[in-house]
């Protein structure tokens, strides 16, 4: 396994880089094409259409779409025949996940604002929660019960009144943990349909399944594409592109740790990005035999080999202020701070999606049990974006109660303003109120 080496002190080093994170993330034209079907399928002929697709991609011979949905029973037994370690396990990680979004719907003044001027004019926000939201959970090659909580609790905690779930079966075989899940998360309604025609039909709506006011949740080429098209009709989080770990070592954590932790991201897929920064050379080749030895022990060993053949990098930096000003425009997804005293190096990072400080943090933590959500910006976008949170589940309304002596002195502000933009029904609105 030859993983490239980049020295951060070559003239050419920027143009390198770039090199190593570019991602082609433009639009196949065959599923643009199969999805623009679907959407106006499941947009004309509704329960129909994803009974159809439903059928057809996931090899299924129901009937109707009230066979795709499933009891709460269902979900309430799936959890109910967990073995109790696991059972313990997806319990402890909905409460830690619960806990820290209540504690961040506390800091958002989940309750708004409002103030008074001294003529009696109010000014204030209201925050109020997303009516019915659709969550898509992954099916088909892998299942992701992760996924379940960290959608649906925070938009629990948010306030969300109904919380929609999709998730494929393929062939008719349920994940019984992502229904375990569903059931701690606290999941209305599941659906097992997937792909486009699921993307469809909780953004339009059919007869069964109702439109929601927001989808969220990963999924393969279809369901972004999917996602990207009904933007604008319905929210959605984010396009997620590959996952991604940048580490920020300083050659004193065991090696076989930070080997682990960059396989813990390769293994996602062959377009995962693994890169180590780091100002120890010796410490990097260290690194590399630990992957090597420990390489042949993991079940997706050709996946991982393929993601760091492809896209994984080890830089070598000048020192670990270096290796934060490259951390900055990387912007990773996922960054590990393996260093002594992680928190003044993390004072220096402005870009990252989840930030994991010191030696014992390892980013699996994240994925599963910390409490911070694990849905994160991707491909460089943690310069402009968020993780998924409270946040995503409510809006916000601007409050304006204004008292008689504000209208008349505002009235007299906008009046002027509309009738510079040339506005006068505006104009007149606000003179009729000036005293």
């Amino acid at each position: 396994m030859q993983i490239r080496k980049l020295d951060a002190t070559d003239a050419d080093f920027t143009q390198q880089l770039n090199t190593v994170l570019a991602f082609d993330a433009s639009i196949d034209d065959a599923i643009e094409h199969t999805v623009v079907q679907l959407l106006a399928d499941v947009k004309t002929r509704g329960d129909a259409a994803v009974l159809e697709a439903s059928n057809k991609f996931d090899r299924l011979h129901a009937a109707s779409i009230a066979e795709l949905e499933l009891p709460q029973s269902e979900m309430q037994a799936a959890l109910d025949q967990l073995q109790p370690e696991r059972r313990a396990a997806l319990q402890q990680a909905a409460d830690r996940v619960r806990a820290y979004h209540e504690r961040q719907k506390q800091e958002c003044g989940s309750a708004g604002f409002s103030y008074t001027e001294a003529d009696g004019t109010v000014l204030g926000q209201k925050v109020t929660p997303l009516d019915r939201v659709g969550i898509y959970v992954p099916g088909g090659k892998a299942a992701y019960p992760s996924s379940v909580l960290m959608n649906a609790i925070p938009a629990k905690v948010a306030g969300v009144k109904e919380i929609i779930m999709v998730v494929p079966t393929p062939d008719g075989v349920k994940n019984p943990l992502v229904l375990a899940a569903a059931a701690i998360a606290g999941v209305d309604r599941v659906f097992t349909i997937g792909g486009a025609q699921a993307v469809a039909a909780l953004a339009y709506g059919t007869a069964s399944i109702p439109a929601v006011d927001k989808i969220v949740g990963p999924g393969n080429a279809y369901v972004a594409a999917a996602k990207r098209r009904v933007f604008g009709l319905v929210g959605i989080d984010m396009i997620a592109g590959p996952s991604e770990i940048l580490v920020i070592c300083d050659g004193t954590t065991d090696p076989d740790w930070i080997a682990m932790d960059l396989f813990s991201q390769a293994e996602h897929d062959e377009l995962a990005q693994s890169i180590l920064l780091c100002p120890d050379a010796a410490y990097i080749a260290q690194v590399e035999a630990s992957m090597q030895k420990l390489l042949p022990q993991m079940p997706r060993q050709e996946v991982i080999r393929a993601s760091l053949t492809g896209r994984g990098a080890f830089i070598k930096v000048r020192d670990l202020d270096q290796a934060c000003e490259i951390a900055n425009f990387i912007a990773a997804e996922h960054l590990e701070i393996s260093t002594e005293n992680p928190q003044q190096w993390a004072d220096k990072v402005r870009h990252a999606g989840a930030l994991f400080l010191g030696r014992y943090s390892s980013e699996a933590l994240g994925d599963y049990c910390a409490g911070p959500n694990h849905v994160l910006p991707t491909s460089r976008t943690a310069r402009f974006s968020s993780p998924l949170g409270v946040y995503d589940f409510q809006k916000r309304s601007s409050i304006i109660h204004a008292s008689a002596e504000g209208a008349h002195t505002l009235g007299q502000v906008a009046a002027e303003l509309a009738y510079g933009e040339g506005l006068q029904a505006h104009a007149l609105s606000a003179q009729y109120r000036v005293k």
